[in-house]
């Protein structure tokens, strides 16, 4: 079956089958999406110092607390910067399984309908609704293997909108490209907005070579699609996160005097110019300044 046949069969499937039998949607806003960061405690202040002395921004207050349905004990807190956020863990307790493996958390503004809209859209809910703290989560999977975990909030956040909405990077194969986009595009009421057979491959670390990128937008935010073989450099595949930036070198130098290293320095490629930097703890981000034609 050719791609175009695939494509159609997909967007008409689409069409006749909405997130919701009512049409609401589950998604809330992008500034309520977190990356979710886990470090060793040690380098939970590291982490925070380095994270908002690059981007600006600022953390709350950090708690210790059980944010798993089994025994766990972990420091949280919530970085909040103009480009993106970041739900931050430091587990003084082994982590529970599957837990690390989770590369977000979406707000949703109903659990029970977020969880059964995701299985209807052909997601595996790998862990059960659970309370926390402050509300309830659930642990989903995509085709693909990408796990995203939803969450509700008893008392309603109110947080103000980003300056630059983050992308959410996923990698996937040829295997299951069609099914996770098919099936997040179900459940978050989204879009693809670009579809790039022959994206240049200095973007994965191969500079020569071509691969496909999907660029998909919804209520939840941005989310670029990378479709490879696998054959990634370092550190490829490691970055869950994008961030865009109106000045990447001055990023870049506010980022290593505050203890960040560059991995990948910067290169243009399609309609931006990105880097790769690894924070204190590990945590490593694709940081980029968007070409003349994309502004």
């Amino acid at each position: 079956m050719t791609r175009p046949l695939v494509a159609a069969l997909l967007s008409a499937a689409l069409l006749a089958t909405p997130v919701l039998a009512d049409g609401t949607k589950v998604a809330v806003a992008p500034q309520y999406d977190t990356t979710h960061v886990y470090v060793a405690p040690e380098d939970v202040d590291r982490f925070v110092e380095s994270f908002t002395a690059t981007f600006g921004g600022s953390s709350t207050r950090q708690v210790v607390a059980t944010v798993t349905p089994t025994p766990s004990s972990t420091t949280s807190q919530l970085i909040q910067t103009p480009v993106g956020t970041v739900s931050l863990f430091g587990f003084k307790t082994p982590i529970p399984y599957p837990f690390g493996a989770e590369r977000t958390g979406y707000l949703v503004t109903d659990l029970d309908a977020a969880v059964a809209a995701a299985r209807a859209a052909g997601a595996a809910v790998i862990v059960q609704t659970f309370p926390d703290p402050i509300g309830r989560d659930a642990v989903i999977q995509w085709p693909g293997g990408v796990n995203m975990q939803l969450y509700w909030h008893t008392s309603k956040p109110d947080y103000a909108p980003f300056a630059t909405v983050p992308e959410n990077r996923v990698y996937v194969s040829p295997d299951s490209v069609e099914a996770f986009v098919g099936g997040f595009r179900r459940f978050s009421q989204g879009r693809v907005v670009s579809d790039e057979p022959k994206a240049p491959g200095a973007e994965i670390g191969r500079p020569g070579d071509t691969y496909r990128r999907l660029r998909l937008a919804s209520d939840f935010g941005r989310m670029t699609v990378l479709v490879t073989d696998g054959h990634l450099p370092y550190p490829y595949g490691h970055e869950t996160t994008g961030y865009e930036v109106a000045d990447l070198a001055a990023t870049l130098a506010k980022a290593t005097a505050a203890g960040a290293s560059v991995l990948v320095a910067p290169y243009e490629a399609g309609d931006r110019t990105a880097a790769m930097v690894r924070f204190p703890g590990g945590y490593v981000a694709e940081i980029h300044q968007p070409g003349a034609a994309a502004r």
